[in-house]
């Protein structure tokens, strides 16, 4: 069991999030990851730096933890091409310890472009064309590409490491879990969906299962909660509404209705060790077996403490129920 540390980039500034990575490596963490937006989920989270430069600035000031992009979308903000460039650079200078985690992508971050944002089979379509110019390029030489949707021109990557990263793949049902096992080489996934990791098993899928597991640590369970339905209550909102909706202010609107008991349904919540396990159970009963502590509580570093101290031994002994 690899266990992570999810870098709330759209909460914190850029330097705090690089002092939170050391931190996390100091805690005895394998991994950190992050998500890669151009907007935070809501106004009040207040911050969204520019993913790339951070973990450039991470893998340079730390020497074992592993970085993950949770997720980048390769198809609008972005052309793969720069993304099969970024994560083969990123790759070399952190010898070895990247693994590009990729979606399809969500409205928040991708219309800021001015190309729209497609409905989800084209949304795939493009997801696999991307994917494919990556994959291309990381072969080296000079590489064309003519797709439905994207297209590559006499490119060639200079630098490539001696290992590819990782590609995990986001999923969240048959369609995208599909994707993942015939193009990715590792999924990615936000709920415990154990008939997905089978679906991805099944049709060829391999390699490491990513899971961001919900939490919100505290010393108490009602500042805990309030702490999530503060800044974090468009977690509960699923994938659906998290994808499509375009800004902050739309997601502000649409979780007004947002309660205690929907945060507690879903959330570890306190400083009790148990329900922190009895929420990551699911993960590991559904499959997965990178974990990612994704903590929406007030204090990072009780967090960070009460992980090291009290979560970390439990948390890994996990293992499948039978």
């Amino acid at each position: 069991m690899q266990i992570g540390y999810k870098l709330a980039t759209e909460a914190f500034g850029p330097k705090e999030i690089i002092r939170q990575a050391l931190a996390a490596e100091e805690a005895g963490y394998d991994f950190v990851e992050m998500s890669d937006h151009f907007h935070p989920w809501l106004d009040v989270q207040g911050h969204s730096a520019f993913t790339w430069n951070l973990l450039s600035a991470i893998a340079a000031k730390t020497e074992r933890i592993r970085l993950v992009t949770g997720v980048t979308c390769p198809t609008v903000r972005y052309h793969p091409a720069i993304i099969a460039q970024a994560a083969a650079t990123l790759a070399i200078i952190s010898d070895g310890r990247f693994t590009l985690g990729v979606g399809a992508g969500e409205r928040l971050n991708e219309h800021v472009v001015g190309r729209g944002f497609p409905a989800v089979a084209e949304r795939h379509e493009r997801f696999r064309e991307a994917l494919e110019i990556i994959h291309l390029l990381w072969q080296g030489g000079y590489r064309s590409y003519e797709g439905k949707h994207l297209r590559l021109e006499d490119a060639r990557l200079f630098d490539l490491p001696e290992e590819l990263p990782v590609i995990a793949v986001a999923a969240s049902g048959p369609a995208s879990a599909r994707i993942a096992a015939e193009l990715g080489s590792g999924l990615f996934a936000t709920e415990p969906k154990g008939d997905m990791v089978a679906t991805w098993k099944r049709l060829g899928g391999s390699g490491p299962a990513y899971a961001e597991v919900p939490m919100a640590w505290a010393p108490d369970e009602e500042t805990a909660v309030q702490a999530v339905l503060e800044k974090s209550r468009w977690a509960v909102t699923g994938w659906k509404v998290m994808a499509e909706l375009p800004n902050p202010v739309n997601f502000a609107a649409a979780t007004t209705t947002v309660k205690a008991e929907d945060i507690t349904a879903q959330f570890a919540v306190g400083p009790h060790v148990q329900g922190y396990l009895d929420v990551a159970q699911q993960f590991v009963d559904a499959g997965f077996d990178h974990l990612v502590t994704q903590n929406a509580g007030p204090d990072p570093d009780g967090f960070l403490e009460f992980f090291a101290t009290t979560l970390q031994e439990p948390l890994r002994a996990l293992t499948p129920a039978a």
